[in-house]
C-alpha cells in the first residue's frame, strides 16, 4: 500500500510541526512520498514565507534593498535546521540564491525556494531521498503539465518501493526555467504525485479536522463531513465552501484515489474522506446532507417572453448575449416562458445596459427583471435523492423565521437544492437550513 501525502503551509511553520509530521509519517508505514508548502505562518501577525519571497522580489525590481526581508527567510529555516539538530547546508544555498538575485532571477523561481528549502530540511529529517520537482514535473510550453511525461519520470526515480520528499508548487518548462502553479499548487503537485504512483490514498494534511458542514463564522461548531464525493465536493466549493479546489483534486479524481483531509494537529481525528462514489443503503436514514455553503452579491436577471417555452433557439440567443458582454451564467432556473439567470453582480453591473439592448433586440422578451442583493445557499447531499420532502423542509423552516425565498431550484442530479434569498438573510439563512438538517 502507498500513500501520498501532502502538508500545508501551517503543519510547516516551526520545528515543532516538523516533529508532528515525523510522528505521523512514522505512524504507518504506507506514508512513504510527503510533498511539502513552504513555511506559513506560526502565529496570526506572522509572515508567509512565500509573501516574503513575493515582497523580495518587487524591492528588486524597483532597485530597493530587500536584505532585511531577505534576512527573515533565511533566519527561519535555519532556526529550524539548528533546533532539529541537522545538516543541511542551508548557509550555501542562501548564498547561492542570493548571488542569482544579483544578477537577474525570475521571480517564479525566487518564490518557489520557499517549499525547495521545506523539502531540503524535511528530507534530511525524516531520513527521506529529496526529489526536486524539476527533476519530474514538466510544463508544457502552454503552462500546462505534461502529465505522461512527468508521471513516468516521478515513477523511475521512486522506484518500487522508495521514500522521498518533494517540494510543492513548482516544475520545469521545456526551456529549463522554473514555472510555478497558482497559489495553493501545492496540493496539485501532491495530487499529481499521488496519480503519477497509482496511490491508494491521497492524504491532504493542514490545520482543520477535514471539510465542515458549514462555514463556522456563521454557525458555531459546525460538525464536520465524515465523506464525501468528488461531486459533492465540487458543489461546495462552487457554492462557497472553503475546501480544496476542483483542479486542485482533479488528477487524483481522474484516477479513482481517495482522498483524505486531515489535521496534522489532531492526527487522531479521520478527517473528511472523499471518493467517487460510496456504496451505502439507499433508506440510509442518517447524515442525508453533507453540507451547506453559499455566496452573496448575485444578480437574478429574469425573461419573459409569451411562448418561449416552445421557441427553438431561444436559449441559445440569450446566453450569447451574456457570452458576447463576458457575464458569467452561475444558475439557470426556469419556468414555463419565464428563464431567470443568476449571475455574480460585479460582472453583471459593467455591461447591465448592453445586455438588456442586446436581449431586447435579439430575443424581443415581454419583459427583463433584474434583482440585485441576492445571495445563493446551496444544500449539498447525494443522499437527498432517496429522501422525500428536502424542499417542503427548507421552505417550512425558513418560512417560520420570516426569511422570504426569492429562488429555489434544484438540479437533475438530485445532488444540491439551491436557495435565493436576500443578502441581508444570507448569514441567518445557514443558520436555519443548518439546525433544520443538521442538528
Amino acid at each position: 500500500m502507498l500513500k501520498v501525502l501532502k502538508f500545508g503551509g501551517t503543519s510547516m511553520a516551526d520545528a515543532d510541526q516538523y516533529r508532528k509530521i515525523r510522528d505521523i509519517v512514522r505512524s504507518d508505514p504506507a506514508r512513504r512520498i510527503v510533498v511539502v508548502s513552504a513555511a506559513g505562518k506560526r502565529f496570526s501577525d506572522d509572515n508567509k514565507i512565500t509573501d516574503l519571497l513575493y515582497l523580495c522580489y518587487a524591492h528588486l525590481q524597483y532597485g530597493v534593498s530587500c536584505d532585511s526581508i531577505y534576512a527573515m527567510v533565511r533566519e527561519r529555516y535555519c532556526s529550524i535546521r539548528d533546533e532539529l539538530g541537522l545538516q543541511t547546508d542551508l548557509e550555501g544555498e542562501f548564498a547561492a540564491l542570493r548571488e542569482k538575485m544579483e544578477h537577474g532571477i525570475s521571480r517564479e523561481e525566487l518564490v518557489s525556494r520557499g517549499e525547495y528549502f521545506s523539502a531540503l530540511l524535511m528530507a534530511e529529517f525524516l531520513g527521506f531521498r529529496f526529489i526536486d520537482a524539476t527533476s519530474w514535473l514538466f510544463f508544457h510550453y502552454d503552462g500546462t503539465v505534461d502529465q505522461e511525461k512527468s508521471y513516468a519520470a516521478l515513477c523511475a526515480l521512486v522506484g518500487e518501493d522508495g521514500c522521498a520528499v518533494i517540494p510543492g508548487f513548482y516544475g520545469l518548462m521545456p526551456d529549463g526555467k522554473i514555472r510555478t502553479l497558482t497559489r495553493g499548487g501545492s496540493d496539485i503537485t501532491g495530487a499529481l504525485a499521488a496519480a503519477a504512483l497509482n496511490a491508494d490514498v491521497y492524504e491532504n494534511w493542514t490545520d482543520v479536522s477535514g471539510i465542515l458542514m458549514a462555514d463556522p463564522r456563521i454557525v458555531e461548531n459546525p460538525k464536520p463531513i465524515e465523506r464525501a464525493t468528488y461531486s459533492e465536493l465540487r458543489q461546495l466549493s462552487y457554492s462557497g465552501a472553503q475546501v480544496l479546489h476542483e483542479m486542485t483534486v482533479f488528477p487524483v479524481r481522474e484516477k479513482n484515489i481517495p482522498l483524505n483531509i486531515r489535521n496534522t494537529n489532531d492526527p487522531s481525528h479521520p478527517g473528511t474522506l472523499v471518493s467517487e462514489e460510496f456504496h451505502e443503503p439507499r433508506n440510509m436514514q442518517k447524515g442525508f446532507i453533507t453540507g451547506i455553503a453559499g455566496k452573496r452579491d448575485f444578480s437574478i436577471v429574469t425573461i419573459s417572453k409569451k411562448g418561449m417555452a416552445g421557441a427553438v433557439g431561444t436559449l441559445r440567443a440569450i446566453v450569447e448575449v451574456f457570452e458576447n458582454n463576458t457575464v458569467p451564467i452561475c444558475y439557470t432556473p426556469t419556468g414555463i416562458d419565464v428563464l431567470s439567470l443568476v449571475v455574480p453582480t460585479e460582472k453583471l453591473a459593467p455591461h447591465q445596459y448592453s445586455i438588456m439592448d442586446d436581449l431586447r433586440s435579439e430575443v424581443r422578451p415581454d419583459s427583463i427583471k433584474v434583482t440585485d442583493n441576492i445571495a445563493i445557499i446551496a444544500v449539498v447531499g447525494r443522499k437527498m435523492a432517496y429522501r422525500a420532502g428536502t424542499s417542503g423542509k427548507i421552505f417550512a423552516a425558513l418560512g417560520e423565521q420570516g426569511i422570504n425565498i426569492r429562488m429555489i431550484s434544484q438540479g437533475p442530479d438530485e445532488l444540491n437544492i439551491l436557495v435565493g434569498v436576500d443578502n441581508k438573510d444570507y448569514a441567518e439563512t445557514i443558520r436555519v437550513l443548518y439546525n433544520a438538517f443538521v442538528k
